[in-house]
């Protein structure tokens, strides 16, 4: 059985991508839900699947993850991962989705765990917003603050992978977009607008039709008003999500021994070891002259189309520094 992943609401779990994606399981958010009963819905989940990857937005009840801690705690074990995203509520269930695409090849649960910090770096998250005052996640300027009380200002804000904030209607500046090919998913809450399709398609350069779904419950917490229109440029094609995380290098944790991808056990949350200095140079050996290069540092992740990795992060040297 594929490694199972859970979330901790229901916003997060989107329509499969086709019928091989497997369902996602929801755990219960504690509220008045007993101990015992999160006890025995991971121990299912372990005698089913063997290991889980639960994904929990940081904009959780600190409760949510204390429950959650307490469980892993209780069960000693160490196949329970718990995944930490500080995406938006449309953004983290597309990452969700991807890890459930994931889960059904034939990747480790450590590598798993691990690539969710990967696969956010290449998911285009924001809104169209009505008002900015509220908006507590992504910076916000002393002058778009003001702007947002004129009348009919409208704000399109991009969380990630880097914060952007502009007016609409400005003709100076623009959202980044990504620079590979991408799906478009949208959620309207209370704002009327066709900005996203009518704008931001061309502009991001978006084939094939705009899929919708139901505004996430979250969402208005999360952007601090309820008149917004949520979207996520992602990486739909499983292939080249299979591609992207292959081209990773693997290591195994020091401490626990799982599979890793990128600085960091997704289940133990340990780092990787510095690694070790270059012995000195044998001095029998000719020195190496100025300039010259090793073929190493050509070596790196393939990004979307076959490229080098280079939308990991600017400045990237390699794949283990990529990610976020």
């Amino acid at each position: 059985m594929p490694t199972a992943i859970a979330v901790t609401s229901t916003d997060l779990v989107l329509p499969p991508a086709d019928p091989r994606t497997p369902q996602a399981a929801v755990l219960p958010p504690p509220g008045n839900r007993p101990l015992d009963a999160s006890l025995a819905d991971m121990q299912q989940l372990l005698a089913r699947h063997g290991h889980v990857v639960v994904v929990c937005p940081a904009s959780d009840p600190p409760a949510v993850e204390h429950r959650l801690r307490t469980v892993r705690g209780l069960l000693e074990s160490d196949r329970i991962a718990l995944v930490r995203t500080d995406l938006p509520p449309l953004g983290a269930a597309v990452l969700v989705r991807q890890l459930r695409q994931l889960a059904g090849c034939d990747f480790s649960p450590g590598v798993l765990a691990s690539a969710a910090r990967l696969l956010a770096h290449y998911i285009y998250a924001g809104a169209v917003l009505g008002s900015v005052s509220r908006l507590d996640r992504v910076p916000v300027s002393l002058g778009s603050h003001l702007k947002g009380w004129l009348p009919g200002a409208h704000f399109a804000v991009l969380a990630g992978p880097t914060p952007q904030l502009v007016r609409l209607g400005s003709v100076e500046e623009r959202l980044a977009g990504p620079e590979f090919g991408t799906e478009l998913l949208l959620a309207r809450g209370q704002l009327q607008t066709d900005w996203p399709t009518s704008t931001l398609v061309p502009a991001w350069r978006i084939p094939g039709p705009v899929h919708e779904t139901p505004l996430p419950a979250s969402s208005p917490g999360w952007w601090g008003t309820g008149k917004l229109v949520e979207f996520a440029a992602y990486l739909p094609d499983l292939s080249v999500l299979h591609q992207l995380v292959s081209s990773v290098r693997r290591e195994a944790c020091h401490w626990c021994g799982m599979e890793l991808i990128g600085d960091r056990c997704g289940f133990c949350a340990a780092p990787l070891p510095p690694a070790a200095p270059p012995p000195p140079p044998d001095r029998g050996a000719p020195a190496l002259g100025p300039g010259t290069r090793t073929g190493s540092h050509a070596l790196g992740p393939v990004a979307p189309g076959g490229a080098p990795a280079r939308a990991l992060g600017p400045g990237t040297g390699s794949s283990r520094a990529a990610l976020p």
